[in-house]
């Protein structure tokens, strides 16, 4: 049962993905600012959450917020679409005893039969999906550096905090490797 209930939280938990640059020495990058927003000019709290959240972890990975001259430009994109989710349970027969009369004996036999395997119950559910996706720009050549992003289920059209953290920090332990 402990393996089931592992098996089924490990579904649940989103994958990140990144595409970097590989031409590109993540070592010479160690200030950012984000595009298109003035710092305490949040246009709504989830921007903030999320900004708040990318900022935290650049901070953590040695980098510092510059907005007269960073490094690198930093943008992102919020999707929250419906989808559907097919979910499949196998489904048993009910195990059963049958008592048969032996008149030889004259005593009942009990027949002991197990459950079987008799397929799968299919479903679709709709679910909806949340992706998060992180842009790092050159400030200097304009060019896409680094891309990092998310997916998983979300329980309303607006991400809770609590998602956006596990998206990012998700996103960012990934981070690392692309500076190597």
């Amino acid at each position: 049962m402990a393996a089931a209930v592992a098996f089924l939280m490990a579904g649940c938990a989103s994958t990140a993905h990144i595409e970097k640059d590989d031409s590109v020495d993540f070592g010479n990058y160690k200030s950012f600012t984000w595009t298109g927003s003035k710092e305490g000019k949040k246009n709504n709290l989830t921007e903030k959450k999320i900004t708040e959240a990318v900022s935290a972890e650049l901070v953590k990975a040695g980098w510092k917020q510059n907005d007269r001259n960073p490094d690198v430009l930093l943008a992102y994109d919020v999707l929250v679409e419906k989808n559907l989710k097919e979910t499949s349970e196998p489904v048993y027969s009910r195990p059963y005893t049958r008592y048969i009369y032996n008149p030889n004996t004259r005593r009942y036999i009990s027949l002991y039969y197990p459950s079987q395997f008799l397929g799968y119950d299919r479903r679709e559910e709709e679910v909806r999906e949340g992706t998060i996706t992180i842009t790092m720009i050159d400030a200097k050549t304009d060019k896409i550096v680094w891309q990092g992003w998310t997916t998983g289920e979300v329980n309303s059209k607006n991400l809770t905090s609590k998602e956006i953290s596990q998206a990012v920090k998700s996103i960012f332990r990934k981070f690392d490797m692309a500076k190597n």
